[in-house]
């Protein structure tokens, strides 16, 4: 059930989108399907022009070396140059076209921007159309259909902008490894993930806690397949919610997968579309909380169509218009209980 809130007038976010991110494609008929595909900006880009939102548009440029080496070895980005107007495979998911480089670039380059306007200016809420997506590529390697680590890349620049703690949560339903790689080690950024567990790409347990002054700064709840509403309602209030609150965020970054769909044709998660929404109003609550504000929806997966325009729509309603979601809540299931037990190493959770 939704609730919308009445407001004086449209609210206000920062979009970023560009139709060059759409050349990153097998090319036609003769290159094949593949999941991670133009269409799904299609369905994005309906759910931001119904949305009732008044965008202020962020112009997409390609990263610097020096934006993309905060996460990424400058050998690695070398490498990926090197692949610009080619036509091949890095692994058995992750494909790259003519144009792939310059669209992860301009994509990261984009969220750069977008943090620097959200630090800058009094608009706080963003929303983010990036393909590829960016939560799988780790600092020396692309994967899971990932180039470049967009999130990861606006989480660093936000700390070299001088912010103390950054909130990356992922909801997409494979976990973010690259994400959670980059800021193993360091308070700076605390990765909250929930995902499907086991599952590509075999990360996430919740014992990974992070490492050094960056233990306790990781937090995963892994999620058997089949559940639903209930139990991602759980997961938040008993487990991701409270630690964000005691950290106390003064930018919150959303991995914003939509594949945990009922509908999703890769995973096997049950969520509505009225979860989305859910999730993206208590992190907006957050934001609202202790970072002025200032929270990000960043697309990662999602890969039926259907799912994703709704899903997406249900994220910007909670996220910038402030629609309220009913769900049921299961916060004594085994799943939540146990990644529970395990952030209670580190944080005040029950």
């Amino acid at each position: 059930m939704i609730r919308p809130r009445t407001l004086a007038s449209p609210p206000r976010a920062f979009l970023v989108d560009d139709p060059r991110f759409d050349l990153h494609s097998l090319g036609g008929p003769a290159g094949g399907y593949h999941p991670e595909r133009p269409q799904r900006l299609l369905a994005a880009r309906a759910a931001t022009g119904t949305s009732g939102v008044q965008w202020t548009s962020v112009p997409a440029r390609e990263a610097t070396l020096e934006e993309l080496s905060l996460v990424h070895s400058a050998r690695f980005v070398d490498s990926l140059e090197e692949l610009r107007g080619r036509r091949t495979y890095l692994d058995a998911d992750t494909y790259v076209s003519p144009d792939s480089v310059a669209a992860a670039r301009l994509a990261a380059g984009a969220v750069v921007d977008m943090v620097d306007r959200m630090i800058d200016g009094p608009e706080g809420r963003a929303v983010a159309l990036l393909r590829p997506p960016g939560h799988h590529a780790r600092p020396d390697q692309a994967m899971g259909f990932c180039l470049l680590n967009s999130v990861a890349v606006a989480a660093a620049h936000a700390r070299a902008r001088g912010l103390s703690r950054v909130l990356v949560v992922d909801w997409d339903v494979h976990h973010g490894n690259g994400t959670q790689e980059m800021f193993w080690r360091t308070p700076g950024v605390l990765y909250a993930s929930t995902h499907q567990y086991p599952f590509y790409p075999g990360t996430g347990d919740a014992s990974e806690d992070g490492e050094a002054e960056g233990r306790g700064f990781t937090v995963n709840v892994p999620l058997t397949a089949g559940g639903g509403d209930d139990v991602i309602r759980g997961a938040f209030e008993r487990v991701l919610l409270p630690v964000a609150r005691e950290y106390a965020p003064e930018l919150v970054l959303v991995s914003a997968g939509f594949d945990a769909s009922e509908r999703d044709p890769l995973a096997g998660m049950k969520l509505s579309t009225a979860a989305f929404g859910w999730m993206a109003r208590a992190l907006a609550d957050v934001a609202d909380e202790t970072a002025s504000g200032k929270i990000a929806l960043i697309l990662e997966g999602g890969y039926d169509l259907v799912a994703l325009e709704s899903g997406l729509g249900a994220a910007i309603a909670g996220c910038v218009g402030g629609a309220s979601f009913e769900l049921p809540a299961d916060p004594d299931h085994p799943d939540v209980a146990r990644a529970a037990r395990a952030a209670a190493r580190s944080w005040r959770v029950t």
